[in-house]
Parts: C-alpha cells; structure tokens; sequence
C-alpha cells in the first residue's frame, strides 16, 4: 500500500487506537495492536525512526550493568532488569536475524584486580543468562587480547571478553512497521499532530494532523490515543491536557564516525570508565569505526541536535587511552547526536544515574496514553503493556501478545548465505548481494528483480558503496521514503557515516526520487541544495570543516 491509500485509509474510519510517534516504541505499538485484531494507526511527525531511535549505540544491552547495580546496592529491581534485558535481546535477534546479532565486546584490564573484578562479574552474568546467553564470556591474557584486537594499547594488564547484541536500529524500526503493515496497518510519516478534539465527558476522539508535504488536514478518529514520542512526550501530554506536569528529562548522547580501519578486528571495546562515570563503546559498524557515546543534559529544540567539537574531542580523548596508536579529529568522517528520554524520578538525579525503565501513564482527564522512557532492548515489552492498557481501559476482553514470535519482513527464510541466491539467481555481484542481504533479508530478492528488469539500475550509486538506484527505487516504492533523509539516513543509514559519500551520492538519489515522486525541478534542486546545507552544517558544528 502506498502512501496515497494510507493518507485515505487514516479518515475513511474509525480506529481502536492511534499511535503518535514512528520510533521504536510506536512502531511496537503498531505491531502489537494490528497482530492482536485490533485497528490501528500510526502517526509520525518527521519519517519512521527520525529520531532517538536511529540515533542509538546500535547495541541490545541484556543487562551487564544493571547486574553490576543489583550486586552493589543489593537491588532486586535491578535484578529482574537484567532478566527481562536477557530475554528481549534474544527475542530482537531471533525475530529479524537479518538486522540484529550477537557482538563481541572486549574490556581493556589496567591491573590484575580490575582483571578478577570484571572476570567475576561476567561469570556472575553468564550463569544468570543461562539458556538466553548469546555467548560466554572469557579472560584472554595480554597476549591473547592484543590478538584478538591489535589496536589494544600494550600498555593492558588483561582483557575480558563478552557478548552483547546489535542491531541495525532504523531498518529494525523499519520492519517494524512493515510488519505492522502486512497484518493491516495504517501508518504515515511526515504527518504531524496538531490538536485534539474532545467529547462532551472531556475525553479526546479526534486528532488533527498535518499532512507535511502537502499542508493538508486530515480528522483521524479513534476510540484511544497513544502517546509513543519518546523524549517529546511532554508536548503531546500537555497538548492533550494543559494541566499535566511535566515527566520527561532528555539528556544528548553523541557518536563519532572514524574509518574501520583504525581497528582491524570484528571484536568491540567497552571503557569501561570515563572521569565523569560514563562508559564509552568503540564498535565495528557497517564497515566503519563508531565511538560513542557523551551524555548531557539537554533541552527540547526544533533543529536536530548536532556533534559540536567539544564531544569530538572527548570521545577521542578516551579512545586514546586504549589505543596503541592515537587517533585524531580529522579522521573523523561523521557524527550524530541523539536525544534520550528518561523518564522524571527525582527532579535533582543527575541523568546517567536515572535507571531507563518505563512508565504507561493514563490521563483520566483526556484518557490518552503515554507510554514514557524506555530503551530499544525493552521496546517490545513496553508496546506489550501499552496495548494490555488499552484492553483494560476498554474493558475489552483481552487478546494474548503474540510479537514475541513474529518474524519481521524479511526474516522468513533467512540465511547468512541467503546472498547465494542473489548472485545464483540474478547473477548479483557478490559484494552487492551481501550488503542486500543483511539490510533486507529475504526482501533482497525483490531489489534484485528490479536490478534484473532495469539494468541501468543495477549501477552502484558511488564506487565506495555497495547501494545501488534500485535499493532507492525499492525504499521510495515499498517504505514510503519521501525525501532525501529519509533515504539517505535511515533507510540507508549512510548519513550518520559517511558524510563525504553522501553528499556525493545525493545528486543521483534525488533524480531517482524525482522520477518515482513526481517531483518538479525545482523541488529536485532546493532537495539537492537544502542538503548539502545540511551536511555542511553538521561539519561546521562538529569542527570538521574540510
């Protein structure tokens, strides 16, 4: 279904439950809601994952840290935490194995004390996870763990190695609402909320919204409204019901991109502390090195948070000090900032101590729904007591979740060597064939057709990157991509790793677009120009102005 028939789709009935907020959480939401029977819609202000959820670590935590708290303070919550952490990681991997695997992360060791305390911790966490570990920990000695990561300063005592999950965070987001879509789904991007009309008893049934790339307005109507925005929850509570308070905290968490080869080795880093109490990731992704991430506080803005170069430089201050070789600011490549909500416990905590659990809180005032904090590891959980909610506000007789077991598009009948198929049967060069396969999963197969039926699609849209004009072709057609970001950033991902190749790619991505949305050639030049204002914004920010 294209965007057109979901624009009708949204005012030609009543819905059980609209959704507000296209990131992780409300994409859930969708799932949940249209797999147990019920309508729903989706409605999202910029495109599908635009925000917190495609800035993320792209990491399924299963609850290391919150062990470590749960030992230290004695802390049951933090124990059940983990658990719960345990069993959603696993679920993230098992539903889209396509998106989401198993990762290795080494702890650099300074001394043989920090080598036994983290040694016994991880132990502690392997017997805990049981039949849900992904992969035992280990001790390697300084030899074995320069091994296994070169770029290691020689100056470690030891290392330890365990694994954690990760996950492309926007595809995953993605296949989410695809999914929601294939059981009946409504769901737009680029369609903001604007207000809300009220019964007689004060409740909402009505939400306006605002068609952004039209300016038209449509009347969405619905038994129950939930409020799935994430950091900006606060805005859709109090444009609800101006009397609420306030519950929200955002801190800014920033990434830095560097090439991959700074650190030839499949095995992630964990710093394990920074002067401040933070911890900070050095990761393999998608060919390139990410480094991230800062945590401040913050503040709601209506721009996009950007990399500024004070958080450059701290993160590779800390990098540094576990490199044997240092690396430097101008082999930086890119950058994103994300905003994170925490949901408001003692007004005075600083924000790396609030614990990100989640809250579903009703409005007897208005009766909307606001499902608050989080994080993508517990995503499905929170979707799962947000519909349960809405059962028991209706009074309705409850159906089961089933999303612990739905495989998202693409995962059925996925294999590692599903690319065989691509080259076999499409004759798919090999390194396209593998990029296809874990972006899309079993999905690649219809980028190949169209690969096959146009030949002059099948051109790689940069010699330094495996995305061809299909794979743009595809997400406009199949994913509702609209503009240039939302190809570009999340369909792709491109955007938060490579600013230079995106720039340059997207001249061919915007004729492309131009073609399948009928864009004029003004609309093609100011979406062309608009972003290469915006790429160079984002190195002037980060200091990296070449």
């Amino acid at each position: 279904m294209q965007r057109n028939d979901h624009l009708k789709e949204a005012e030609n009935q009543e819905f059980d439950i609209c959704i507000i907020g296209g990131g992780a959480t409300g994409a859930g939401c969708l799932l949940d809601a249209q797999s147990r029977g019920l309508k729903a819609i989706l409605i999202e202000k910029h495109d599908f994952a635009s925000e917190t959820s495609s800035k993320s670590t792209k990491l399924i935590h299963g609850g290391v840290r919150y062990l470590e708290q749960a030992v230290k303070q004695a802390d049951l919550n933090q124990y059940h935490m983990v658990k719960k952490a345990l069993r959603e990681r696993l679920t993230l991997i098992r539903n889209a194995p396509h998106l989401a695997h198993p990762l290795a992360l080494l702890t650099p060791c300074m001394s043989w004390m920090e080598g036994i305390y983290y040694t016994a911790g991880l132990k502690m966490y392997d017997t805990l996870s049981g039949d849900l570990s992904i992969g035992k920990s280990e001790w390697l000695n300084k030899e074995e763990a320069l091994k296994r990561n070169p770029s290691l300063t020689h100056k470690i005592h030891s290392a330890v190695l365990y694994y954690d999950g990760q996950l492309n965070d926007a595809r995953y987001n993605m296949s989410l609402v695809k999914t929601a879509m294939q059981y009946g789904a409504v769901a737009l991007n680029h369609a903001e909320a604007r207000t809300f009309e009220k019964d007689a008893a004060g409740q909402l049934v009505v939400l306006y919204v605002r068609d952004s790339l039209t300016g038209r307005l449509l009347r969405v109507r619905a038994k129950r409204f939930i409020n799935a925005t994430g950091p900006f929850a606060d805005r859709i509570r109090l444009l609800a019901n101006p009397e609420m308070g306030i519950r929200m905290r955002v801190s800014k968490g920033v990434h830095i991109i560097v090439p991959g080869e700074l650190m030839p080795s499949d095995a992630a880093i964990l710093v394990p502390k920074t002067d401040d109490g933070r911890v900070v990731f050095i990761i393999p992704y998608n060919g390139k090195l990410m480094i991230g991430t800062t945590e401040t506080e913050s503040e709601l803005g209506e721009s996009e948070p950007v990399v500024e170069r004070a958080e450059v430089d701290y993160l590779i201050s800390y990098v540094n000090r576990y490199f044997e070789k240092p690396i430097t600011a101008d082999q930086v490549i890119a950058g994103f900032a994300g905003l994170r909500p925490l949901l408001q416990a003692d007004p005075n905590a600083d924000t790396k101590q609030l614990v990100r659990d989640h809250e579903v809180e009703v409005d007897p005032a208005s009766g909307l729904v606001s499902i608050l904090g989080g994080k993508w590891t517990t995503y499905r959980l929170m979707a799962k007591d947000t519909i349960d909610k809405f059962y028991e506000l209706q009074q309705w007789p409850e159906q089961p979740c089933v999303t612990d077991h739905i495989k998202l598009v693409g995962a059925e009948g996925y294999a590692d060597d599903f690319w065989k198929v691509l080259v076999n049967k499409y004759a798919v060069p090999e390194a396209i064939a593998r990029h296809l396969n874990r972006q899309y999963g079993t999905e690649s197969l219809e980028i190949a057709q169209l690969m096959h039926d146009r030949p002059d699609w099948a051109e790689r849209l940069s010699d330094r990157l495996p995305h061809t004009k299909a794979e743009v072709v595809f997400v406009v057609r199949a994913e509702m991509a609209q503009t240039l970001k939302d190809v570009l950033a999340r369909r792709f991902g491109l955007e938060l790793t490579d600013w230079e190749s995106t720039d340059q790619i997207s001249e061919t991505v915007a004729d492309l677009m131009a073609s399948e949305l009928g864009w004029t050639e003004d609309e093609r030049r100011k979406a062309v120009s608009d972003y290469h204002a915006e790429i160079d914004w984002f190195r002037k920010s980060a200091g990296l102005v070449l």
